[in-house]
């Protein structure tokens, strides 16, 4: 996709307003205010003393605060939105973001639906405004460097993640109906994506709760995907695993035809298999920190980045594909997921200009792919 690109270098940075003061907000304005290529024009949020709190804790009392993400950022002068809402705040932050001809960097998942994922590509098509997610996996130098053994493998016949931890968060993901597949296992699938260079086909899950779980909705979970060319992708995890508990990042085995690829999650990957010397790792970002970095570089360039909305809705539809599935006790195929989503996103859709470019896509899977 092509996108309007927004003059800025390091001498004149980028101005942002970072929507949503909580946590994660807080976070995210410690990697901003640390960034030398973005200026902090201000904060948003619809609790206005949270913002205003946020503020203090920068020490910057004085920086402007408000509830509506647009008048702030016209108010500013900002020329850019990241938007760290809750899910269910996706879409219109970042809508109403697009539509004011604003760029935006969000947090994932892109949307809390994968019809309402669609309609965002669509808007950001309408716009020609650069929506990016950030899936802060992809900047993770390990990754890059499992992904480049994953190249010297040959044919890759089955990759595995094993998840086991015993996290007590309190809050909305404790009455969650499926808290691990949902929250969490949407980093692992869409490392999977970026690990193989392919895209998944069906999904088959089975979701669980233990009796001592204290979670009310499932917090176990076991996933198996086919991907393109017949790799199998299988997800095992817990959320109500005490002991023993592995890396937040999962413990990953690749397995294909010259040898296999070992990653712990916390410590560099290691390449048992006879093709020479394990390649370097790709990626000179880390974390959400290099999503900024990125964000920021493909604006100055024009440049599509790694986790543009179109590339990032197919790992959100591996998550809706795994309830599904759950649910109905059978295989799910991804093309069903997103063909139904993309029914319920036209239904849906109020704006005009985003309903036309909803209608012109030839099929939802050909537009993720950038094929028009």
């Amino acid at each position: 996709m092509t996108f309007r690109a927004v003059a800025s270098s390091t001498g004149e940075p980028l101005r942002v307003v970072v929507v949503g003061a909580g946590a994660m907000g807080r976070a995210w304005l410690g990697v901003v205010t640390a960034s030398e290529e973005v200026e902090l024009a201000g904060i948003a949020d619809l609790d206005v003393a949270a913002a205003q709190e946020a503020a203090a804790s920068l020490d910057r009392a004085e920086l402007p605060v408000g509830s509506d993400a647009v008048e702030l950022a016209q108010r500013t002068g900002a020329q850019a939105v990241i938007n760290v809402t809750v899910p269910e705040a996706h879409h219109p932050v970042t809508t109403a973001a697009l539509t004011a001809g604003l760029p935006v960097l969000g947090e994932k998942p892109v949307a809390e639906s994968v019809s309402r994922a669609l309609s965002l590509a669509a808007a950001a098509e309408a716009t020609g405004e650069l929506f990016m997610v950030s899936q802060s996996r992809r900047w993770n130098p390990q990754v890059s460097a499992l992904k480049a053994m994953t190249q010297q493998l040959g044919a890759v016949g089955t990759v595995s993640t094993e998840f086991f931890r015993a996290p007590h968060f309190g809050g909305f993901r404790d009455e969650m109906a499926h808290p691990l597949l949902v929250d969490m296992a949407i980093h692992p699938f869409d490392s999977v994506r970026f690990l193989l260079g392919s895209e998944p086909v069906s999904a088959w899950c089975q979701t669980w709760n233990p009796p001592w779980s204290w979670y009310a909705g499932d917090a176990n979970a076991t996933a198996v995907f086919e991907f393109e060319g017949g790799t199998r992708y299988v997800y095992n995890g817990s959320w109500c695993s005490p002991g023993a508990e592995t890396s937040w990042n999962g413990v990953w085995r690749v397995s294909g035809e010259k040898g296999t690829a070992l990653w712990d999650g916390d410590t560099d990957p290691v390449l048992e298999a006879e093709v020479g010397d394990a390649a370097e790792a790709s990626t000179a970002y880390d974390g959400i920190a290099g999503a900024l970095q990125v964000f920021v570089q493909a604006l100055r360039s024009g440049e599509t980045p790694s986790g543009e909305v179109h590339e990032n809705v197919m790992s959100l539809a591996m998550v809706e594909a795994a309830v599904q599935s759950a649910g109905a006790g059978r295989a799910v195929r991804l093309d069903d997921v997103l063909e139904r989503a993309y029914d319920e996103a036209l239904q849906a859709e109020q704006r005009e200009d985003v309903r036309a470019a909803l209608t012109g896509w030839s099929s939802v899977r050909a537009a993720l792919a950038g094929v028009r």
